[in-house]
């Protein structure tokens, strides 16, 4: 037998051993319809894509991988019946956590409860690692660091008067007090700071208020209407900053379809980007593959998803196990690289080595502007 006809063997039997095993179930809620559907239906698809590689690789513990996706219609009482029907009727394996930090907060205390590890990529509010929780592990910067690195290009840029307006969702509020924070410990004056109810779309009334209080920077924190409303009330105005930078929003290529030529120069956060120059383990291959089953580009949300079903592979290997006492340990212990960069968490299952990218629209495109070791372009700024 030639050595192709051994390699095709050996792989049709692993495959068939690993089709015959029966499948290991990880749950997950998304917001695949109302609020959240654009960045939960990324992480759909980033999830399908995991799942796909996973099994190609011979599954988990030998068994194949099958996650379960179900609608939770963006609210968080949906969300907390699909886990307790995942985990008490279903019986899944594992689960890995919803998109938004409002409803990872919502089911937090169903994981609690019923002792299930779960990696949350899909949340970023500081205060779900504030309730003594052991079954929650953050994946990336947590939502009071967000406007950190703006703020560090602030210095650098001698952007000097700060205005910040926020949803008063969980994560947004997290976002406005943490760059309040930076703001004040770089030694920046902060001319506004006010928040909105969610939901209000016309936001004039803050884009006079920036105006009047002659900011440099204004943060805006919130999701993707947020980012477009504020930036359709700066135009109404007739005025911008020298930088606008907004949350969620921006990251997406809809952002760009939405507000068209006015999407030049924002800026925002962003967890990762669809660069094959950025080398983390696996996002250049999850890249190519997105985009050939897709025919689109991911977001941040995706490979987050993706990451997600990473760090779940390597713990479940590392504990040679499905106890999920063994994998809590396994996750707290764990340090390593993902496609969207480090993952370690503290005691407390909060992210501690994950840094964020800072991306602007430039010419019709997003570019990363910091920091300096991923930088495509230099930032512009009014």
């Amino acid at each position: 037998m030639t050595w192709r006809l051994l390699f095709i063997w050996v792989v049709l039997v692993l495959t068939t051993n690993v089709q015959a095993a029966e499948p290991i179930e990880i749950g997950v809620s998304l917001g695949l319809t109302g609020t959240y559907s654009r960045p939960a239906k990324m992480q759909e698809r980033g999830y399908r894509l995991w799942e796909t590689h996973i099994n190609r690789r011979g599954g988990l513990l030998g068994r194949p991988v099958r996650v379960v996706i179900r609608d939770d219609k963006s609210d968080s009482a949906e969300a907390i019946k699909i886990y307790r029907d995942l985990i008490a009727k279903r019986r899944v394996h594992l689960v890995f956590g919803p998109y938004s930090s409002e409803i990872s907060e919502a089911v937090a205390p169903v994981l609690e409860d019923s002792g299930y590890p779960t990696v949350l990529p899909g949340a970023a509010a500081d205060r779900i690692w504030q309730n003594g929780y052991t079954n929650v592990f953050g994946l990336f910067t947590p939502a009071s660091k967000y406007a950190l690195e703006m703020l560090r290009l602030a210095v650098l840029y001698d952007l000097r008067r700060i205005a910040i307006v926020y949803a008063d969702d969980a994560f947004s509020v997290e976002v406005a007090k943490g760059a309040k924070k930076w703001a004040h410990l770089a030694n920046r004056e902060v001319v506004l700071f006010e928040g909105f109810e969610k939901g209000t779309h016309d936001l004039h009334y803050l884009a006079i208020k920036t105006r009047q209080a002659r900011a440099d920077l204004l943060v805006t924190a919130g999701h993707f209407d947020e980012s477009v409303d504020m930036r359709r009330a700066l135009k109404a105005e007739g005025w911008y900053p020298r930088a606008y930078f907004a949350t969620i929003g921006p990251t997406l290529q809809r952002y760009g379809e939405v507000v068209k030529q006015d999407a030049e120069l924002t800026f925002a956060p962003s967890l990762w980007e669809p660069d094959e120059s950025l080398e983390f383990t696996g996002s250049r291959k999850f890249i190519r593959a997105f985009l050939r089953d897709y025919g689109i580009l991911p977001s941040y949300h995706a490979a987050n998803a993706y990451a997600a079903g990473q760090v779940i592979e390597e713990v479940v290997t590392n504990a040679n196990s499905l106890d999920r006492k063994k994998i809590r340990q396994a996750l707290y212990k764990l340090d390593t690289t993902v496609a969207i960069g480090r993952y370690q968490v503290d005691r407390f299952g909060v992210p501690v080595k994950h840094r964020p990218l800072i991306i602007q629209w430039l010419d019709g495109k997003k570019e990363i502007v910091w920091p300096e070791e991923h930088r495509t372009a230099q930032p512009v700024f009014r």
